[in-house]
């Protein structure tokens, strides 16, 4: 199953189950959505519940927080990271507020799909990775589902909550054919454990999971025996998981797209070293986006994010100064 039809397929369900579940967003309706997310759906369910609005972040989000005031579960869709900046006031001062400011009498069944990452040359304006500003808001539920079975049972479970999620999607993913496997009481929260090994954690989420299994291969033949850790989840975080890995491998390396200065790795290290400082053998290695805006040229977009050789050259290069 491709990615996209993966999300496609949790919002139609959620549809079918819930009149209340609508769906807002630029283009959403009529052409079916910028990545095709919402294909189909403006036929099934008509102009009332696929709203096509206008090229205006916040309203798109402005408005889906009244209808889930109201009684209604919105789906708002903004069409790339950077975007979605129009939108914190009504996110960070509204979505993640009301619950707690009305004593739990205002619900807010709201999910903010948000595509972003670096994808192929769209440049500095279109190619952000801001989930640290969003899981640093008390009252926002964030996650980053890399996967179509992930993507499918974490989308249905955002959409079926009474708090508001910002759904993270990396816009490279949308196309990629995935496995899809059917799974009774899935826990979207928990973070998955790609792959077994006793020497190092690594922990990544969203694409980078992809460049990680790939550096794997490479740093295999080296010799090295590596535990992925794919977090799905970024608000609230499945430390256990962590921690449990850490345990047996006792070194730990974090991989991210996001700018290294203040990104989601630095929480991570922080909360690995407030759990986990004794189990370690080795300082943490972070892995991440150079602190640049991100460039349009080509070999210079590459050379701002992590790749999979960049990824093996690291740990090779970090192995051998700690004598690991």
């Amino acid at each position: 199953m491709l990615y996209r039809e993966a999300l496609n397929k949790a919002i139609d369900e959620s549809m079918q189950i819930d009149k209340s579940v609508v769906i807002l967003g630029e283009d959403v309706g009529m052409y079916g959505g910028s990545y095709r997310v919402s294909e189909g759906l403006y036929a099934k369910y008509g102009e009332d519940r696929v709203i096509d609005t206008p090229i205006a972040e916040l309203s798109i989000v402005g408005n889906a927080v009244g209808m889930a005031i109201a009684g209604l579960r919105p789906i708002a869709e903004i069409m790339t990271a950077n975007f979605s900046l129009l939108a914190l006031d009504q996110i960070i001062n509204h979505a993640a507020k009301f619950r707690y400011m009305s004593g739990g009498k205002i619900t807010m069944p709201l999910t903010v799909r948000i595509p972003g990452g670096v994808s192929r040359q769209l440049a500095a304006q279109h190619s952000e990775n801001y989930e640290s500003i969003y899981t640093s808001v008390p009252g926002l539920i964030v996650l980053a589902a890399s996967n179509a079975t992930y993507a499918y049972y974490g989308l249905k479970k955002a959409i079926s909550m009474n708090d508001p999620v910002i759904f993270l999607e990396h816009e490279l993913l949308y196309p990629m054919d995935m496995e899809f496997n059917e799974i009774k009481n899935f826990d979207p929260f928990k973070a998955e454990i790609v792959k077994e090994g006793k020497d190092i954690t690594i922990i990544t989420y969203l694409k980078m999971r992809y460049d990680v299994i790939e550096a794997t291969k490479e740093l295999q033949k080296a010799g090295v025996d590596v535990e992925i850790i794919d977090l799905n989840s970024l608000r609230p975080l499945d430390i256990e998981t962590i921690k449990n890995s850490i345990k047996k491998t006792k070194k730990c390396v974090i991989v991210e797209e996001d700018h290294k200065t203040g990104g989601m790795g630095a929480e991570i290290v922080a909360q690995i070293m407030e759990e986990c400082f004794y189990d370690l053998d080795a300082p943490i290695l972070r892995i991440a986006g150079v602190d640049v805006p991100i460039p349009y040229n080509r070999k210079l977009e590459l050379a701002s994010i992590p790749t999979p050789q960049k990824i093996v050259n690291q740990i090779i290069d970090w192995k051998a100064k700690n004598g690991i």
